[in-house]
């Protein structure tokens, strides 16, 4: 490989950049225009356009050809789980850095892993055999093995697409909440049914495998801090397992991955209960966003493997390896943890992370760089290491109370708190008390968490923007005065959106149906013109990868202001409920 393109933005675009730095080839970034100045765009060697999104494959297999690119690594999310992505920049002659598309395809599909999973004898818990037809499927399940039950997408990963049921009652509701979902994220909205686990652990194994079968075990993780089933905070080797749990785990991972031939680095994750039970979860056939703790306690660069291997060359990892000393990774997101981790994108007015000995700090952001509403909410990773897990907790809350962010909330309240509750610090399996709904069922201090908002910085007299010549971007500024005299003129002056569109311009009214947040509107729930009544959801707006529902404020008739699948801002008027 000579030049890769990184397919992929944020903190993981940075990390991969700078690992084919070190490896000795060049990288080459693509940015969308909410991306235009962000960090990864200017750390690559090159950059180039994306106006469609990062999920837009003609797109990236044409910034490949215009910029000479031979390699594609996809970071993790967008890309890196689909099969057809992997397949199409095989066709086009460049070499994909992951597993192949027949693996990506298999282990993707949660049923035909599942069958993998059974077929080496890994534990699992019931579940259905294959995606369920109906939520009438997913009520006679739960008749036969009990409530509750958990419906997940059978495509994709990272918590969409995923709702628990614990009454018989709201299974439609949620079935076609989880089915949607996973038709917005993955392009297919199949969902299977399994039985849920209580308060269970979440953990998982970090292997590498050659492609012929060979499997080395990096050792494990724990993931249980998680809100809305996205992990908050991660720990490697996970606490608290005994010997035999922690064989019974190691043995499954490379088990599953040594059945497929599995090439490059990957994730096995599964479930540890109250009781000791273990169950099989999923397979991530890519980099996690985790993978710095295992990094950490191993001294191996994984993305430096990933690399290795797409090249035709030997990892330079043979055998299982014993992890050494502690490390925690706490993901800093851009939501309000006092808010029900309301997600809030904006402008970092000030981004002063921390440093010193085993402190890492993995960033897709600089002061100044913005936080858009139409991406993941991670800005930033926290990762300490220490020689044990106390010393390491105790260098995590050191490294918080000095990481200072302004402009936007963000979750270092919630992780300043965490670091402090005995369940979370506990020195024993006995009083360690961390499960996957922890966060949301036993957190009772969430509320009292927030964050005081900084005042908006001065106007800047000149405003900078990028520009791309030849794949190199280069900074413009135009004096605001200028394009404030363009605007007064009329040469420089947007139309009003809600004008353009024929629609009214929003005007407040107790009927007002708004964005709780800025993202996406995803769906109308009710259709326009027909009757709702006050509390009956009637949208769905998507913001930073969670659904969040909106309620009709009033009986009435809906009409809808803007249309299923645009940008929306918080608090915009999206519709309006006539009395």
């Amino acid at each position: 490989m000579r030049k890769v393109l990184i397919a992929n933005r944020g903190e993981i675009a940075v990390r991969v950049a700078r690992a084919c730095a070190e490896y000795g080839v060049a990288s080459v970034a693509v940015y969308a225009d909410a991306d235009a100045d962000a960090p990864h765009a200017r750390l690559a060697d090159e950059a180039y356009a994306l106006p469609d999104g990062y999920l837009d494959v003609d797109g990236l297999l044409d910034v490949a050809a215009r910029a000479g690119a031979d390699a594609v690594h996809p970071g993790y999310g967008f890309l890196s789980e689909s099969a057809a992505a992997a397949a199409r920049v095989e066709e086009a002659g460049l070499v994909w850095i992951g597993p192949t598309p027949a693996t990506i395809a298999r282990l993707g599909d949660k049923a035909l892993a599942r069958e993998v999973a059974r077929s080496v004898g890994a534990p699992l818990a019931p579940g259905s055999d294959g995606p369920v037809g109906s939520a009438d499927d997913v009520v006679a399940f739960a008749r036969e093995h009990g409530l509750p039950v958990m419906i997940k997408a059978a495509h994709g990963g990272g918590g969409r697409g995923l709702r628990v049921v614990r009454r018989l009652e709201e299974v439609t509701g949620l079935y076609d909440a989880a089915a949607r979902e996973a038709a917005a994220a993955f392009g297919r909205g199949e969902c299977l049914v399994e039985k849920y686990l209580e308060r269970p652990r979440h953990v998982e194994v970090q292997v590498l495998g050659d492609g012929t079968g060979g499997v080395v075990v990096l050792g494990t993780r724990d993931c249980s801090v998680q809100r809305r089933s996205q992990k908050l905070v991660e720990e490697a080797p996970a606490p608290f397992l005994t010997s035999e749990q922690e064989q019974v785990l190691t043995t499954a991972a490379r088990d599953i991955c040594a059945a497929v031939g599995y090439r490059s680095a990957g994730t096995v994750e599964l479930l540890l209960d109250a009781d000791g039970l273990i169950s099989f979860l999923e397979v991530n056939t890519r980099l996690q966003v985790e993978h710095t703790v295992t990094e950490e306690t191993t001294d191996i660069d994984l993305v430096r493997q990933q690399l290795l291997l797409a090249d035709g060359r030997p990892v330079e990892v043979t055998e299982d390896v014993r992890p050494s000393g502690h490390a925690i990774e706490l993901r800093i997101t851009a939501e309000d943890p006092g808010r029900g981790f309301l997600p809030g994108p904006g402008t970092l007015t000030r981004f002063d992370p921390p440093g010193g000995p085993g402190v890492r700090v993995d960033a897709g952001v600089v002061a100044g760089s913005t936080v858009p509403a139409s991406f993941d909410s991670l800005v930033a990773k926290l990762v300490v290491r220490a020689p044990d897990r106390t010393t390491a907790l105790r260098r995590a809350r050191a490294a918080v109370a000095s990481f200072t962010v302004e402009g936007v909330p963000t979750v270092l309240p919630f992780h300043v708190r965490l670091l402090e509750d005995p369940a979370f610090t506990a020195p024993s399996a006995r009083s360690f008390a961390v499960h996957t709904r922890w966060v949301e069922d036993e957190c009772t201090w969430l509320d009292e968490l927030g964050e005081k908002r900084a005042e908006p910085p001065h106007e800047d007299p000149v405003v900078r923007t990028w520009v791309e010549i030849d794949g190199r971007r280069s900074l413009l500024g135009l004096p605001t005065a200028l394009l404030a005299q363009l605007s007064t003129t009329g040469h420089a002056q947007s139309p009003d959106p809600a004008q353009e569109a024929g629609t009214a311009p929003d005007a407040s009214s107790d009927g007002d149906v708004s964005a709780p947040a800025a993202g996406i509107l995803t769906s109308w729930s009710a259709p326009d013109g027909e009757r709702v009544e006050a509390g009956e959801r009637v949208a769905v707006v998507e913001a930073m990868k969670t659904e969040r529902p909106i309620a009709a404020p009033l009986a009435g008739v809906l009409r809808h202001v803007v249309t299923e699948g645009a940008q929306v801002g918080a608090g915009d008027r999206l519709g309006v409920v006539e009395p």
